[in-house]
């Protein structure tokens, strides 16, 4: 504690904060929130659920987002303040607390600083993460149901709802695949840099002859797309032709131009309806069916683009990007950003967020080094 030369320090922290705090664009923070707020209050919000719950959702990250800035100007203040009374009163334990909360106030400002690296498209999202056995047979499988519980564990140190969505067991042991949601503002961003063929170097718990194994597990990372229940189609987007209702003949043929032809001219989607006795009907059943048929093609069109931004992870030898070594010794390592550590337990257990930060960084670094 004596040579915490407490007043750089706490410079040191100021300038971290005024960066994070200019990049965080504050003022537009506060407009946003009081132009959600405002929506948020209006009395028709709940006629729209689905729309209510997007503008209180987005409402609340925003909220959460100014109130951890906040808190932190006010940690550092007290930290000052509580350093100049320990000085005063030559008080060991104030100095002791006060030495504590300097490295806590560090790691926060870590933190929130690779947040602020986060400005992909899709960072914002909440994250849909997948993880499937690659080579290796059971004790690929085995891996993969390890890596589920370090990501879920790591998800509840930090207070992030998760809800599993889909398990393939394998015959043995272990996962053959598994998919899970991360519902936590800038998930995707977060755990996208997880994303690649992870390898796993061990004595086989399933090799009665004892010998070390290599096996991989593949880990897939989606953000997570909004749905909504209906669509939305613009006048000028569609071409309406009315023609006469054909039919077998007798009292009940239509003899008017009842007969309704919907083109939505973007993508070319056709949809005819005469089973309605009145224009004006057959219209109206056209559109439904219309929004139908461009729901579904929006929503293939966004699983393609889910699939694209997955990428293709290919499990197996020669395109590994973090390798967990048990034997003959301890390590993980990150093959891309060269950060390592020995506590191989810890790490399964969840402990991933030095792993996370510096995969931030080395893809922030190369995303500039492409830019110049």
């Amino acid at each position: 504690m004596a040579n915490i030369d407490f007043s750089a320090e706490i410079r040191a922290l100021r300038a971290t904060y005024d960066s994070i705090e200019r990049v965080s664009d504050v003022d537009a923070l506060k407009e946003d929130i009081a132009e959600l707020s405002e929506r948020a209050g209006e009395p028709d919000l709940w006629d729209d659920p689905s729309a209510a719950q997007k503008i209180t959702s987005k409402l609340s990250h925003k909220q959460s987002e100014l109130e951890r800035l906040n808190k932190l100007a006010s940690r550092i203040d007290d930290l000052e303040v509580l350093v100049e009374l320990g000085q005063d009163e030559d008080d060991a334990d104030s100095m002791g607390e006060a030495a504590a909360e300097l490295e806590s106030i560090k790691k926060a400002l870590k933190e929130l600083e690779v947040v602020t690296l986060l400005s992909g498209e899709y960072d914002e999202r909440e994250a849909v993460v997948s993880i499937r056995a690659g080579a290796g047979g059971v004790d690929a499988a085995d891996f993969a149901e390890m890596l589920m519980r370090m990501y879920l564990r790591w998800a509840e140190r930090h207070g992030y709802p998760t809800t599993v969505m889909d398990t393939s067991y394998a015959e043995e042991a272990g996962l053959k695949s598994a998919t899970f949601e991360v519902k936590a503002p800038y998930a995707f961003g977060t755990l996208s840099v997880e994303a690649g063929t992870h390898r796993l170097v061990r004595i086989s718990p399933f090799d009665n002859q004892g010998r070390r194994q290599t096996s991989f597990a593949a880990v897939e990372v989606i953000p997570l797309i909004e749905q909504t229940d209906s669509i939305e189609i613009p006048d000028n987007e569609i071409r309406v032709d009315v023609f006469r209702s054909s039919g077998p003949g007798g009292q009940s043929v239509n003899t008017t131009d009842s007969a309704v032809r919907l083109t939505h001219i973007p993508t070319g989607t056709v949809v005819s309806m005469q089973n309605e006795k009145s224009q004006l009907q057959n219209r109206a059943a056209a559109m439904r069916v219309l929004q139908s048929r461009l729901l579904l093609l929006k929503k293939e069109q966004e699983d393609a683009e889910k699939k694209a931004l997955a990428g293709d992870v290919k499990a197996s030898w020669g395109d590994q990007m973090r390798s967990y070594v048990l034997n003959p010794y301890q390590m993980v390592k990150d093959l891309r950003t060269e950060h390592e550590v020995g506590n191989t337990s810890a790490v399964f257990d969840g402990e991933i967020d030095d792993f996370i930060d510096a995969g931030i960084r080395w893809r922030t670094d190369n995303r500039n080094a492409d830019k110049s």
